[in-house]
């Protein structure tokens, strides 16, 4: 398989027509080699126009919404961000491009292994994986330019709030299938954060930010 030109097309024929016009962004996508953070027996599916299963629940998130919470981040050069369920290191690579430093958190050990390994391999030396529970964040990078998720989510824990930076950003797309929207969230230099709806959005949940059920009697 011809991966550089299935790239080529994925940007053209899938980012590109979702009104992502960002040059540094579209940039990121044509050289970050997505099929080099998929297992061997899934990297046919590399550039499908979809998400791409990895198991228990996780997945790496189709290109196209992808690139779009990524505008919407609005990532500059000397931002450092967070970015949660980094699963195996797609993602944070295609941040590095973008930004400064990335902290690429992760709460499966395999997962944070494999992002490890890839993101190593492939010489991402402004990434650094961080495994502990998603929902804690990561406190000791703190505080953070851009906080970023790799899944939509039910609940957002405050902690999140807390560890953004002054005139910070965290993009999260919330709720649940077609329902959910995709939410910028914004740090005053007074420590009020604010939000704004941005774009209806369907990813696939992170499973930790799920919301418990409640006992009905």
């Amino acid at each position: 398989m011809d991966f550089e030109a299935a790239r080529i097309k994925m940007v053209d024929n899938q980012i590109r027509t979702t009104d992502v016009t960002g040059h540094e962004i579209l940039k990121a996508f044509l050289q970050v080699p997505r099929e080099e953070f998929l297992p061997a027996s899934r990297r046919p599916l590399a550039y499908v126009d979809d998400d791409v299963p990895l198991g228990d629940g996780r997945y790496v998130m189709e290109p196209s919404p992808l690139a779009k919470l990524l505008q919407l981040a609005a990532i500059e050069k000397d931002d450092v961000v967070l970015d949660v369920g980094c699963n195996t290191g797609y993602s944070t690579a295609i941040i590095s491009h973008l930004a400064g430093s990335v902290v690429a958190l992760e709460e499966d050990s395999a997962l944070a292994s494999a992002a490890t390994d890839n993101l190593a391999r492939l010489d991402y030396v402004t990434c650094a994986v961080v495994e502990n529970t998603l929902v804690e964040g990561c406190r000791a990078e703190a505080p953070y330019d851009v906080i970023f998720f790799q899944g939509s989510v039910e609940t957002l824990p405050s902690t999140f709030y807390d560890q953004m930076k002054a005139g910070g950003r965290m993009v999260v797309v919330r709720g649940v299938g077609n329902a959910a929207d995709a939410m910028l969230y914004v740090k005053d230099h007074e420590g009020v954060v604010s939000e704004r709806f941005a774009f209806n959005c369907s990813i696939k949940p992170l499973p930790s930010f799920r919301r418990k059920a409640e006992f009905v009697f």
